[in-house]
């Protein structure tokens, strides 16, 4: 990962880059006045933005907010273009200057992410520095930001052979020391103890043990009296238990069944690293799926920590029965406001694709709204969905207080969110991360596999709340 500095004049040779509706004085003259009119031209009728590349510079033009994309995004969208352009020239640094330098940084320093942990012949160019027009405590905030989103990347597209529950805690136990955050890991004695039967019955098929981690991020004057609690799905693969998955394009992927997990360690090592004022608690409830002899089955009830009573009706709607357990734990801090993110549901891939995640909830309107605004400002953008009591009725069990899934599959993506629903009595947002979490290929600075959908989200929220 580069590392970006305050911009040193002339310190850099190799390249410049630009965004905005004019081109500064300091580069206009190595232009031709033709390049300078064509970008202008461009500008004015509403075309959407286009690099040129000549005499050693790169100069960039763009739109406006279009499209449910902000100008800061296409910024960021032509920070990947760049990168793409000092990869085919083998240029290791950047001066990035104009009124978008931040957010055109931004893009490259994401687009230069890659994960070859396990390759014996890595990829040999290394972006090496990205210098930009901003101050320290800038360049500081983007540096956080940027590590803390590879962080969540790095953590979901580990393989499950290696990134176990027990390992995923002792990552996020690791970050905390970096990050100066309390980290704290109940392994299964310990779940037992607190009679979690929702973790404990989807790790029954598990050679390994499962674990509940709870992060804290608390600063000496916080904004907030009570704290935001998150909750991230953990469930670091999935088989889909004795209601196994096919293979091909499902199961094959199932590493990235923590994303949610990683959303949120990755957004409270953010919220550490750049000092936020914000009290925040995160709770990961981890174990993989596996359809091990001992497997909990279709038809079995198991209890949730708040003592409810759940019919199973299908082993592979895992993740809102260990996320039952942290939603009702969440209830001993007196939450201002509680977020779960997961991977959920293959039902709002469906609704939505992967542009954005599906999001419902029973806190206020202005929350909903400013979060929505965040997520616009990110561009991790979300759509609402409704939380009628209508869809009550398919969760409706003969034999138990609920069942863990509708009786068809219409609506999963709601009839989950309101399973979830049931464990909670505070303000609550629920996201599904299923489509935007982890992408068949790379698009712009986002790259094949692992994105860290959540991280900024939640840092641009919770940096908006904490002002």
């Amino acid at each position: 990962m580069p590392t970006l500095n305050k911009l040193r004049s002339s310190s850099l040779k190799n390249s410049f880059c630009f965004l905005g509706n004019q081109i500064p004085s300091s580069i206009v003259d190595s232009i031709t006045d033709k390049t300078a009119n064509s970008l202008k031209r461009e500008f004015e009728v509403g075309q959407k933005s286009r690099a040129i590349f000549e005499n050693g510079m790169l100069i960039i033009q763009g739109a406006k907010d279009v499209d449910g994309r902000s100008f800061k995004e296409e910024a960021r969208q032509f920070g990947a273009l760049v990168w793409e352009e000092l990869y085919r020239q083998r240029i290791d640094s950047i001066n990035v200057i104009g009124e978008n330098s931040v957010s055109i940084a931004f893009g490259i320093a994401l687009r230069d992410y890659r994960f070859e942990t396990y390759k014996r012949e890595k990829n040999p160019f290394q972006l090496e520095n990205i210098e930009i027009e901003a101050d320290t405590d800038k360049v500081k905030e983007l540096n956080g930001l940027i590590k803390s989103i590879c962080f969540a990347r790095d953590l979901v597209n580990e393989p499950a052979n290696i990134l176990t529950a027990t390992k995923l805690a002792e990552r996020i136990e690791r970050a905390g020391k970096e990050g100066n955050y309390s980290v704290e890991v109940f392994k299964k004695a310990k779940i037992e103890t607190l009679k979690m039967g929702g973790i404990l019955s989807v790790n029954q098929g598990s050679t390994k043990e499962p674990t509940f981690t709870i992060i804290e991020h608390k600063p000496a004057n916080p904004s907030n009296s009570e704290p935001i609690v998150l909750v991230g799905k953990g469930i670091v693969y999935d088989t889909g238990g004795l209601s196994l998955k096919p293979t091909a394009n499902s199961m094959d992927i199932m590493k990235c069944d923590m994303g949610g997990a990683a959303a949120v360690a990755g957004a409270i090592h953010a919220c550490a690293l750049n000092e936020l004022p914000i009290h925040v608690i995160g709770l990961i409830p981890a174990t993989d799926n596996q359809p091990g002899p001992d497997a909990y089955a279709p038809g079995d009830v198991i209890t949730i920590y708040d003592g409810t009573q759940v019919e199973v009706m299908n082993t592979d709607a895992e993740g809102r029965i260990v996320m039952a357990d942290a939603l009702a734990y969440a209830k001993q801090f007196n939450p201002k406001l509680v977020m779960d993110f997961a991977t959920l549901t293959g039902s709002s891939m469906r609704a939505i694709g992967n542009y954005a995640a599906a999001t419902m909830g029973t806190a206020d309107e202005k929350t909903k709204k400013e979060f929505a605004a965040a997520g616009f400002a990110s561009h991790e953008r979300l759509v609402e969905f409704p939380l009628w009591d209508d869809y009550d009725q398919d969760l409706q069990s003969d034999i138990a207080d609920t069942k863990n899934l509708g009786s068809t599959p219409m609506a999963d993506v709601i009839i989950a969110g309101k399973f979830l629903q049931k464990f909670t009595d505070y303000p609550w947002i629920h996201v599904d991360i299923a489509g935007p979490a982890f992408l068949p290929s790379k698009r712009g600075y986002l790259p094949k596999g692992a994105t860290g959908f959540g991280v900024h989200l939640l840092y641009e929220f919770f940096k908006k709340m904490s002002a």
